[in-house]
C-alpha cells in the first residue's frame, strides 16, 4: 500500500508540472497563435505555391517551315490546355528576348527543312530552348513538349516503333508535388514546434525567475523532465492532427494507410524530438540561446531529411550524416503510411534509428538536469 501511494503520489505531481507548462502555453495569447497559424499558413503556402507541375506553360514560336505538318504540330501544342503561345517571332534572331524579359518559359523553333524531313521519312528536329535559370520547370516544360512531338508524329505519319513502353506512375498517377509534400508537413512542423517548445521550457523558467523555485520542490530531476517532456508532445500531436486534417480535407490528398501506424509514427517521433530539444534546454542559459541552438540544428536537418531533394542523390559521406537524423525516418515512415498504405512490418527499419536517438538524448538531458538541480 506504502509503495502504490507513494507511486500515485509521484504521479499527481508530474502532471501538476504537465498542469503548468501547458497553461503557461496556451493562457499566452502569442503562444496559442503560434500554435496554431503556422500549420495553416505554412500549409496553405506548401500546398499551393511549393510546386513543380506546370499547369500553364508560356512560349514564343519561331515557324520557318510555314507547312503543313508545322501547322499540326503547333495546333497539337495550342490544343494540350497547357501550352499557351505569348510571342510570334520571324526568325531566330528575336528568340533570346522573350526568354531574356521572362515573358516565355521556352521558345520552340521550327526549322525550314522540317516538312521536307518528314515527307522523305527522316527524324525531323524541333529545337526547344529552355530557361536554364529555373532548371526544373524548364525541363519538365520539355518533357511536354517531347511527348506531344511523340504524339503528334503517330498521328501524321503512322509510324511506330517495334517496341511500344507504357509508363505508370504507383502512389501518385499525375506526380502531383502536392501529394508529396503535404504529408511530409505533418513531421517537418512538428520538428520546429516541438523542437522550439521542448527547448524553452528551461530557459523561460530562468529567465522569468521560477527555475530556483524548483529546486524547493519534492519532484526529483526525471520527474521534472517528464513534466517538461509531455506538453510539447501534446502540443505536437494537436499540430500533426491539424495539419493532417488540412491535407486530407482541404487538398484532398488521399490517405491510404493506417491511422494509427500513422500516429505511432508521430509519436515516437515527437518523443525524439523532445530529446533533442531538452537537451538544448538544459545546455542554454538564455532563451535567446535556445532559439540559435534550435535554428542551428533544425535547417541541417530539414535539408538532410529527404524533404526537397532524395538523400540517395546526396555524396556517399553526406548520407552518414542523414542516420542521426530522426527526421529523415519520420518523413520516409509517414510518406509510406500516408501515400502507399505500408503496414508496420515494412517501416519497422524507420523505428530504429528514431528509438536510438530518443535512448541517447533523454538519459543526457536527466543527466544534464540532475547536475543543473543539484
Amino acid at each position: 500500500m506504502k509503495a502504490n501511494n507513494k507511486f500515485l503520489m509521484r504521479l499527481r505531481l508530474i502532471m501538476v508540472i504537465i498542469r503548468k507548462e501547458l497553461l503557461a502555453t496556451m493562457k499566452d495569447p502569442k503562444s496559442r497563435f503560434v500554435l496554431i497559424m503556422p500549420v495553416i499558413i505554412q500549409g496553405i503556402v506548401f500546398g499551393y505555391a511549393a510546386t513543380y507541375n506546370l499547369d500553364s506553360v508560356p512560349y514564343a514560336l519561331v515557324d520557318e517551315s510555314h507547312s503543313h505538318y508545322a501547322t499540326e504540330f503547333i495546333a497539337h501544342l495550342d490544343g494540350s490546355g497547357i501550352f499557351e503561345r505569348v510571342a510570334t517571332m520571324q526568325g531566330t534572331a528575336d528568340i533570346a528576348s522573350p526568354i531574356d524579359t521572362g515573358q516565355a518559359m521556352i521558345v520552340i523553333h521550327i526549322g525550314q527543312d522540317f516538312a521536307e524531313r518528314i515527307s522523305r521519312g527522316e527524324t525531323a528536329s524541333v529545337q526547344v530552348i529552355t530557361d536554364g535559370r529555373n532548371p526544373v520547370t524548364a525541363d519538365t516544360a520539355a518533357g511536354y513538349v517531347s511527348s506531344i512531338a511523340a504524339t503528334c508524329s503517330q498521328e501524321l505519319t503512322g509510324q511506330k516503333g517495334l517496341v511500344t513502353l507504357v509508363s505508370r506512375i504507383w502512389y501518385n498517377p499525375n506526380e502531383l508535388t502536392r501529394w508529396m509534400f503535404m504529408p511530409q508537413l505533418i513531421g517537418v512542423l512538428a520538428l520546429t514546434q516541438v523542437m522550439m517548445l521542448a527547448g524553452l521550457s528551461v530557459a523561460r523558467e530562468r529567465e522569468n525567475g521560477t527555475f530556483d523555485q524548483l529546486l524547493v520542490t519534492p519532484l526529483q530531476p526525471q520527474e521534472i523532465l517528464i513534466g517538461k517532456a509531455v506538453p510539447p508532445i501534446l502540443v505536437g500531436v494537436f499540430q500533426c492532427t491539424l495539419m493532417f486534417l488540412l491535407a486530407l480535407f482541404w487538398f484532398r490528398v488521399p490517405f491510404a494507410g493506417s491511422v494509427g501506424l500513422l500516429y505511432l509514427v508521430i509519436v515516437v517521433f515527437l518523443i525524439s524530438c523532445v530529446g533533442i530539444g531538452l537537451t538544448i534546454s538544459a545546455i542554454s542559459a538564455t532563451m535567446q540561446q535556445v532559439m540559435v541552438y534550435n535554428f542551428t540544428c533544425m535547417l541541417p536537418m530539414i535539408l538532410l531529411s529527404g524533404l526537397a531533394t532524395p538523400v540517395a542523390n546526396m555524396p556517399v559521406w553526406m548520407q552518414y550524416f542523414t542516420y542521426v537524423n530522426p527526421l529523415r525516418f519520420a518523413l520516409e515512415a509517414l510518406r509510406r503510411v500516408y501515400l502507399e498504405g505500408a503496414s508496420f512490418g515494412l517501416i519497422a527499419g524507420n523505428f530504429v534509428p528514431l528509438l536510438i536517438i530518443t535512448c541517447i538524448t533523454m538519459p543526457v538531458a536527466a543527466w544534464m538536469f540532475r547536475h543543473k538541480l543539484a
